[in-house]
């Protein structure tokens, strides 16, 4: 089996693939402290549990595949794989690494890794013009062209940090609990806080994806013909609120993951 690894500033996601399908997930928080040998006992406590998986730690692992937002992290997890996966290939996503998708920015390597991994998913399931919103601790915009091609983005302020900074710079205000309420029109200071975020956010997701649609496909294309798809773990919280996400996708990168792998595997 493969095991996909994405590491996010707030939580890290773990994926086992049997094949094409997912068989189990993990969501855990990302510490830039933890050493190599902490991140080995994590793993072997999840997978422990699994029971296609043997009981020493690679057991049942036929490769790995890492994306990371968080350098520290990288260089510990590639020390995981060499210390306790010394015999199973491992792919980390880092320039040079093999996508099939071409960035094209004004600085490819300033590009995260994770946004190129969920254009690869993207142009694999939907093809493309297409659109990733991708909900983590930024809320990150992805274009990917008619014909596959990262064609650049947006970065906003996550839905968590809004709530954080609204509780932290709000003289009246506090953290609250991450729902949807009851009505727009809240009744209380809770209510009308969450109101703010959850169709605050969902009018930013609408506003930014139309521009983005009508950029892509120019003056005579059909901004219809543009797929969006959601992901991420706060995904959830706009998708019943925001007219223009077509498709939710919460593996999206774990497959872009397993995608690159298998682009990359036979060349090493």
């Amino acid at each position: 089996m493969l095991l996909t690894i994405d590491v996010g500033n707030t939580h890290t996601v773990l994926g086992l693939f049997d094949g094409d399908e997912i068989v189990e997930h993990w969501r855990i928080s990302t510490d830039p402290s933890r050493t190599a040998d902490e991140m080995a006992v994590l793993l072997q406590g999840l997978m422990g549990m699994h029971p296609l998986l043997g009981v020493e730690l690679s057991d049942g692992i036929e490769g790995i595949a890492i994306c990371a937002t968080v350098p520290s992290v990288l260089h510990e997890l590639r020390e995981v794989t060499r210390r306790y996966y010394g015999d199973v290939p491992a792919v980390l996503v880092e320039p040079g690494v093999k996508t099939g998708v071409p960035v094209l920015t004004d600085n490819p390597k300033e590009v995260g890794a994770d946004r190129v991994i969920n254009a690869v998913a993207a142009v694999e399931l939907y093809g493309g013009p297409a659109i990733v919103v991708d909900f983590g601790t930024a809320t990150t915009y992805d274009a990917i062209t008619a014909r596959g091609e990262y064609a650049g983005g947006a970065i906003a302020p996550g839905i968590e940090i809004s709530v954080e900074a609204l509780g932290v710079k709000g003289a009246m205000l506090r953290k609250i609990e991450l729902a949807r309420p009851r009505s727009v029109i809240g009744k209380n200071t809770v209510e009308a806080m969450q109101s703010g975020i959850v169709y605050g956010y969902a009018g930013q997701v609408d506003g930014v994806v139309s521009r983005m649609k009508r950029e892509l496909v120019g003056a005579s294309g059909d901004p219809s013909d543009v797929t969006v798809i959601a992901t991420g773990g706060l995904a959830p919280m706009v998708l019943a609120d925001s007219k223009e996400i077509d498709e939710h996708e919460p593996w999206l990168t774990l497959i872009g993951l397993r995608l690159v792998y298998e682009r990359n595997v036979s060349r090493m």
